[in-house]
């Protein structure tokens, strides 16, 4: 009894960590909302991240699911050189897609 129920206390406790941290060359990307193209800026691609959003039976918390997803994205975003991001769409599964642009900011 005791193992299970220290095994559902880990479970609660990590899941409330975040695990995705921020790259350095990251922190200059932006996240803009979804809807039309940003004008005056140049398309570099399409980024697509995932991240568990569940542990087992446990559901994670879904703006900590979309944080991190967010976070993931902003980290692609230099590979790409890209400096802003929005999303495609909402995350679905613990995925999601993100177009990446340069718009010289």
């Amino acid at each position: 009894m005791r193992l299970a129920l220290l095994a559902v206390a880990s479970t609660v406790l990590l899941s409330a960590c975040t695990w995705v941290h921020l790259a350095p060359t990251a922190k200059n990307v932006r996240v803009i909302p979804g809807g039309a193209a940003p004008a005056g800026c140049e398309k570099r691609g399409e980024v697509s991240v995932s991240v568990k959003d569940s542990v087992a039976f446990y559901e994670r918390n879904n703006l900590r699911v979309r944080d991190e997803l967010e976070t993931l994205a902003r980290n692609e975003g230099p590979g790409l050189q890209a400096d802003t991001l929005q999303p495609l769409g909402d995350p679905a599964n613990g995925e999601q897609r993100f177009a990446a642009y340069r718009c010289g900011r």
